[in-house]
């Protein structure tokens, strides 16, 4: 596909993708992609391309003689970082930020305390230089720059684990994090009792304590639940 068809099928799934994902065509809607094509003004072939990227999430099912189904929400690949941000777009945004806060609660901790017997001396530096980096961007309405080093941050926890598993759910906690960010689902200024408690963390990590590493960011992962009880009831 050329770059301009590309730039194309991307449009398309940033409109039909999050339209989807907020209910405006509910389980079992039959669309059609020729009249899709059209509501577009895509080429066909452009159109396809957005349907297999959706059916690849398991938004929707392709059939001839059918057309495209939308699928049950039951069955959507809730783990894709795409289909997360449209999620958090709609207006089913706190029920899902905190089914995905949940889960980060329940592996988090866990990835820590791994992080604190594997992390490598390079990983180390690069957990207390992002957790530095928070230190200095918590104050003055600088979330945006905050975020790049909460992102970093955890993703280095779950990478240092050693656990493939958890690594690859990188991805997941920056749409996360980036959601919270994005949506104003967060204070102006991070809670300062959180800032630290990452500072914390990566100082259990460097010193190989894995018992106080996973205590510390289970700590986090309650705060973060307790701020969407205010931000996000």
């Amino acid at each position: 596909m050329t770059t301009q068809g590309r730039g194309l099928h991307a449009r398309v799934l940033e409109s039909l993708g999050p339209a989807i994902a907020a209910g405006e065509y509910p389980p079992g809607s039959v669309l059609r992609t020729d009249e899709l094509a059209q509501q577009f003004e895509v080429s066909r072939s452009v159109m396809r391309e957005a349907v297999r990227v959706l059916e690849s999430m398991h938004l929707v099912a392709s059939r001839r003689r059918v057309g495209v189904t939308v699928r049950p929400a039951a069955e959507w690949n809730v783990y894709d970082p795409q289909v997360i941000r449209w999620r958090l777009a709609g207006a089913d945004r706190a029920r899902q930020l905190r089914s995905l806060t949940v889960l980060r609660s329940a592996v988090e901790p866990v990835a820590a305390g791994l992080a604190a017997r594997h992390a490598t001396p390079e990983q180390c530096a690069a957990l207390t230089e992002c957790a530095l980096g928070m230190v200095a961007t918590s104050r003055g309405q600088q979330l945006e720059k905050y975020l790049v080093h909460d992102i970093d941050f955890h993703r280095i926890v779950l990478n240092a684990s050693g656990n493939e598993m958890f690594a690859h759910l990188g991805d997941l906690v920056a749409e996360v994090l980036a959601g919270r960010t994005h949506h104003q689902v967060m204070f102006e200024d991070p809670d300062p009792a959180a800032v630290t408690l990452h500072v914390r963390v990566a100082e259990a990590v460097r010193e190989k304590d894995a018992e106080r590493a996973e205590a510390l960011t289970r700590e986090i992962a309650v705060g973060a639940l307790q701020e969407l009880d205010i931000l996000a009831p």
